[in-house]
């Protein structure tokens, strides 16, 4: 049985969760470009983000950032290694936890595909380091994707 404080049609499962949930991310650097899309629904509608969503019971991580990545973008990626987890709460006007995500974000490895947004994405591109900061990522998107370039630069010159 829910606790959920809240109910009604416009409250959804990930709302008011009896527990942090935990979800994926795929920072996918190809090129130059990271993949970044622009998100549909709430909590961060309109607003562009690393790929990615929850993880399901049962499924392993890199199956659940592999199966993101082909819905929200349209491509195959590779998981290589584990950038940070990162902890995201935000509360409602009562300052209760409305959302609470654990979210694994990893380095992935371009593979195939062309870009294309599917599932509850409205764009998806690859965008470059230098035009990171005009799409107005959230503070830890932003450092995630940085973090992200250095790794695949380290990446790169070692040989990998």
């Amino acid at each position: 049985m829910s606790s959920n404080p809240v109910s009604g049609p416009e409250v959804t499962d990930r709302e008011y969760p009896e527990r942090p949930i935990v979800a994926v991310g795929g920072v996918v650097i190809h090129e130059g470009h990271a993949l970044l899309i622009r998100r549909g629904q709430p909590p961060l509608e309109g607003r562009w983000s690393i790929p990615g969503g929850l993880l399901e019971v049962g499924e392993t991580i890199a199956a659940a950032i592999e199966r993101e990545l082909k819905e929200e973008a349209g491509i195959r990626a590779r998981p290589l290694g584990l950038i940070e987890i990162y902890e995201k709460v935000l509360r409602d006007a009562e300052n209760r936890p409305q959302y609470h995500f654990v979210i694994l974000d990893y380095l992935c490895e371009f593979v195939e595909g062309a870009v294309q947004a599917g599932g509850d994405v409205t764009e998806a591109a690859w965008i470059s380091e230098a035009d990171l900061e005009k799409l107005q990522l959230t503070a830890a998107a932003l450092r995630v994707v940085k973090k992200a370039f250095v790794l695949a630069l380290r990446r790169n010159a070692a040989g990998g």
